[in-house]
Parts: C-alpha cells; structure tokens; sequence
C-alpha cells in the first residue's frame, strides 16, 4: 500500500506531524536533510520503537500498534492531546482511553462565557463536581461559592453535608438520586478512577443515605431538566438547567439554569441587579 493513498491516513498524518518538528530542537544535528523535519528513525530513536517498524507504519505496512506504542510515538512526535485523540481514532477508530487530569482553572475566554449570561445561573464543574467557575447569577440564586473554601465548592459534599443546601431541595432525595447517578456517569467518562475512589468513600463514611445511593449502582444520562429550589428571598422557584461538556477538556461540564417562565426571569433581573 502507498504511503500517499487515502487509505493510510494514519502514516500521512504521522508523516505530516514529524515534518514539522525543528530536528535542533531535540537535539539532532539540522545538516543537509532531503526533507524538512525529524528523520524516521529519530521518531524511533524517541519513542523507543524499531526504526524499521515504524517506517512500516508510516507507510501503511506495519498494522495497528498497541496503544501504549501509539501513545509513546505521540510523545516522541510532541502531539497535544487533540491530535493524540485523533491519532488513536484513525489507528483504531475511537479515542484513547481517557487520561483524567483535574485542573483547577479555566481560561479567561470560558469565565467570559460565563459572565455573558447575566440572568442565567451558570457553573463549570470538574468530573467528580468540583465547583472551579461560576457567573454573577449563580452567586445570587444558587450559592456564593467565593465565600466555601475550596475543599467545600464540591456538589456531593454539599448535597450530603450541608443543611441549607439540602433544605433548598424541593425533593431533595430524587435530587441527590439524580447528582449521585450523574456523578458516578461523569467521573467514570473521565477516567477519574483514583479521585472518584477517594470522595466516594469520604462521603460513605461520613453519610449513610449517599452510601446506600452509591450502594444502587444507578447511573443518570439525561442532561437537562427542570429544578425546583426554595430560595430564601423569591420562595420556590422553577429552573430549567442544561449541561454541556467543555471542549478540549475532558475533565469540565457546565451547566446553565434558566428561569422556566417570564416571571422568574423577572425576579432574577431585579434580585441580580440589587445585588450588583
């Protein structure tokens, strides 16, 4: 099979990749090179492989690689983590197994996001809901987050631990059904193996109801839906929410509540205005 040929998009795209990398760079003398780039064999050299199998692979010849042989070639190549997704789809049709990396910040851009929805309650959490983000709206009608401490900004824990939360609730138990089923959907779509380990069994240890919850292995696919909350000022409100996964970060969802009528909305826009 060429090399050129549609039907290896897999050697096209690890070729593409290596020349463009600045052979000085790594450390490998520039000279005269035919081509522009990193040479096969010092692809090979970097990620540990067989010269002769690699060139195979560019050229369609080799078969598929193990993962952890296509995840060391994408180290060696210097992929970032989009193009290292869209090495493992075109070797084996799917993404990689996913790798959790929790990260406690957000761009500029995405609080911008945020911030363009004055009226809409709107978080980013982390895969095991961590609250790291949120908008004006949210301070006001959901919780002033800025005043938890960081270890506190945590939904489960919240929803188990934290009275004012719980009695917020218009049913609290469907509620807490739900947040457990999602989380456990969320932190296992992530990867988040060791962490979800280590917040479930401080939540089983410290509440038997989120025990014998996690104890019913449910798990929860929808994404939107309607919310009914008590608030101290408006008194039970009724909030549509919806979540979206972040692009490029596995590890994100943000979820956006709306006010289910007009007059909600109006009752938001005059609580979030007093509150500016």
């Amino acid at each position: 099979m060429s090399e050129n040929t549609s039907e290896n998009a897999l050697g096209i795209f690890l070729r593409d990749r290596r020349m463009r990398l600045d052979p000085a760079t790594f450390g490998f003398p520039a000279g005269r090179r035919r081509t522009p780039g990193l040479r096969r064999e010092e692809v090979a050299q970097r990620a540990n492989i067989s010269p002769t199998w690699y060139t195979w692979l560019e050229q369609g010849r080799g078969g598929a690689p193990s993962a952890h042989v296509l995840d060391r070639i994408a180290k060696g190549l210097m992929l970032t983590e989009p193009e290292r997704d869209h090495l493992h789809i075109l070797a084996f049709g799917h993404p990689p197994e996913p790798r959790y990396h929790q990260r406690e910040s957000i761009t500029p851009r995405l609080q911008h996001v945020l911030d363009a929805m004055p009226f809409s309650p709107a978080i980013i959490r982390t895969a095991t809901w961590d609250v790291v983000a949120w908008n004006k709206a949210a301070t006001v009608i959901l919780t002033d987050y800025a005043k938890l401490p960081k270890e506190r900004r945590n939904i489960l824990r919240m929803m188990f631990s934290d009275e004012r939360v719980r009695a917020a609730q218009d049913d609290w138990r469907n509620v807490a059904r739900y947040v457990v089923g999602a989380f456990r959907a969320d932190a296992a779509r992530a990867g988040a193996g060791v962490e979800i380990r280590q917040l479930v069994d401080e939540l089983s240890a410290s509440s038997p109801e989120f025990r014998a919850m996690w104890a019913d292995n449910e798990i929860t696919g929808t994404r939107e839906g309607i919310k009914r909350l008590h608030h101290p000022v408006l008194g039970v409100i009724e909030l549509e929410f919806s979540t979206f996964a972040v692009e490029g970060r596995s590890d994100l969802n943000m979820m956006v509540y709306s006010p289910a009528n007009p007059e909600v909305m109006e009752q938001f826009r005059s609580l979030i205005a007093k509150a500016r």
